[in-house]
């Protein structure tokens, strides 16, 4: 048995919403259904939109991405100092998660980062100096 494909050339797709009918009645009520449905969803997004600017005006959630933002921030600073060296963050923070777990558990998390603050201030002082020299030897 075959089957013919049957080619409607007179009519042509319609874009939902725009068909063509013939009684006025029926047509009025279609595009008062779809008014109506549209105003709904307006409704809910002027809804949706006035929860999302209630919750962002909280303190909790403005800290929070203020936060956010800082970690960021220093993040891909740090980074791109770590570029040349073919080290990310990423791949270092279990390390330095582990070596902090260690140095709270023995007590030493408050000298270790005043450590580390000495070192980080004599990196920028030598660096400070290096350009220093740089810039006069030229």
């Amino acid at each position: 048995m075959q089957t013919e494909n049957i080619v409607d050339h007179d009519h042509k797709p319609a874009i939902i919403g725009l068909e063509k009918t013939v009684d006025k009645a029926d047509a009025h009520a279609e595009r008062k259904t779809l008014l109506l449905r549209q105003g709904d969803f307006y409704r809910a997004g002027i809804v949706h939109a006035k929860a999302q600017v209630k919750h962002g005006a909280r303190p909790d959630v403005m800290f929070h991405s203020a936060l956010d933002h800082a970690t960021w921030a220093v993040r891909s600073r740090v980074d791109n100092l770590l570029k040349p060296t073919g080290v990310s963050v990423a791949s270092l923070m279990p390390y330095a998660v582990t070596v902090l777990g260690f140095l709270k558990r023995r007590r030493m998390l408050k000298p270790a980062l005043g450590v580390a603050a000495a070192l980080g201030a004599a990196g920028w002082y030598l660096q400070q100096r290096r350009t220093r020299q740089q810039q006069s030897s030229y």
